[in-house]
């Protein structure tokens, strides 16, 4: 993956702004930083779109800063010299993806059919933004188109809030979600940039998903084990599961049929992208145990161990069953 794509995967959601005066920029993109969200999409829909785009990239080197509605070379030019590192556009426009291509300018072309999308592919672009996304059917109609380009990874924008958030990054294939509401118009000219940063926090909340999986129990032999997930079973009637290394009583315990990590045993969190979850958490200072590390058939990661035990449990990311 690109660079670049890479960082946009990291923090996972794209606020799309739209600055009608430059002294709107910074405090915009300070307040998204403030709220855990290190990516934003200036749109050249006003005047203030180059300008803008200058100020954050001088002022705030947090931040990943792209040009969303390119329209023309012309916006290209004055997007990539005011500071943007990648270009969002509406549609397919072949004159502007050959020449970012030329140049080796990241851009994300607007897609919502199929044919647009094996246009991307011709020049050999594996993101595309999917737009207006809910208007065409949503996370539902990417399953159902992505189905047969395995390969391409969609930046969807449009219609998409809180409310259906979660939905779209329980899908492998979105690299980001890009959305207005996070700093809309309205809270921007009202300098409500407290409540952009209580959006951004709540977005990044809703996007993780996270959620306590299983509890892990640990035992000292199979023979313990099994009598400990009987007796679950038969007080609770639990559906006792067996797996290679442990019971499962109902879906929320987990004994383990020997020693495992944890010295009271272990907490599985569950979340809508593991790798995502470890880059988020590391940010913070969290550190992971790559030896722990699974993945799925996909070649995904699906399971990572926190290094450090919290409250004398093991914990570890677990993936989100869609």
């Amino acid at each position: 993956m690109n660079d670049i794509l890479l960082d946009i995967f990291k923090t996972g959601i794209v606020p799309v702004v739209a600055l009608n005066d430059v002294s709107e920029a910074l405090p915009t993109a300070d307040a998204l930083v403030s709220g855990g969200i290190n990516c934003i999409e200036v749109t050249f829909r006003t005047l203030a779109a180059e300008e803008s785009i200058n100020s954050i990239s001088k002022k705030n080197t947090k931040i990943l800063i792209g040009a969303g509605t390119v329209l023309s070379i012309d916006q290209v030019n004055k997007a990539i010299d005011a500071g943007a590192k990648f270009l969002v556009t509406p549609g397919i426009n072949k004159k502007i993806i050959e020449y970012c291509i030329k140049k080796g300018i990241l851009i994300i072309p607007g897609c919502s059919t199929p044919s647009d999308i094996e246009t991307a592919i011709e020049f050999g672009l594996n993101t595309v933004k999917f737009f207006p996304s809910e208007s065409l059917g949503g996370i539902n109609m990417i399953k159902a188109i992505s189905a047969a380009y395995s390969g391409v990874k969609f930046l969807p924008t449009g219609g998409i809030n809180l409310k259906n958030l979660n939905s779209y990054f329980l899908f492998d294939k979105i690299v980001a979600c890009g959305g207005t509401w996070i700093a809309n118009s309205e809270l921007i000219k009202n300098k409500k940039y407290d409540e952009i940063v209580k959006l951004s926090k709540e977005a990044l909340r809703v996007m993780f998903g996270f959620e306590v999986s299983h509890i892990g129990i640990n035992s000292v032999d199979i023979d313990i084990a099994n009598k400990i997930t009987d007796n679950f079973r038969e007080l609770f009637l639990f559906e006792k599961i067996e797996k290679s290394k442990s019971f499962f009583a109902g879906n929320s315990l987990e004994i383990m049929k020997n020693k495992f990590l944890g010295k009271c045993g272990h907490i599985a969190i569950s979340t809508t992208n593991v790798l995502r979850a470890v880059y988020y958490l590391e940010k913070k200072g969290i550190l992971f145990d790559k030896n722990t590390e699974s993945y799925d058939k996909l070649g995904n990661l699906s399971t990572i161990y926190l290094k450090e035990e919290i409250g004398c449990f093991a914990v570890h990311l677990i993936k989100k069953q869609n």
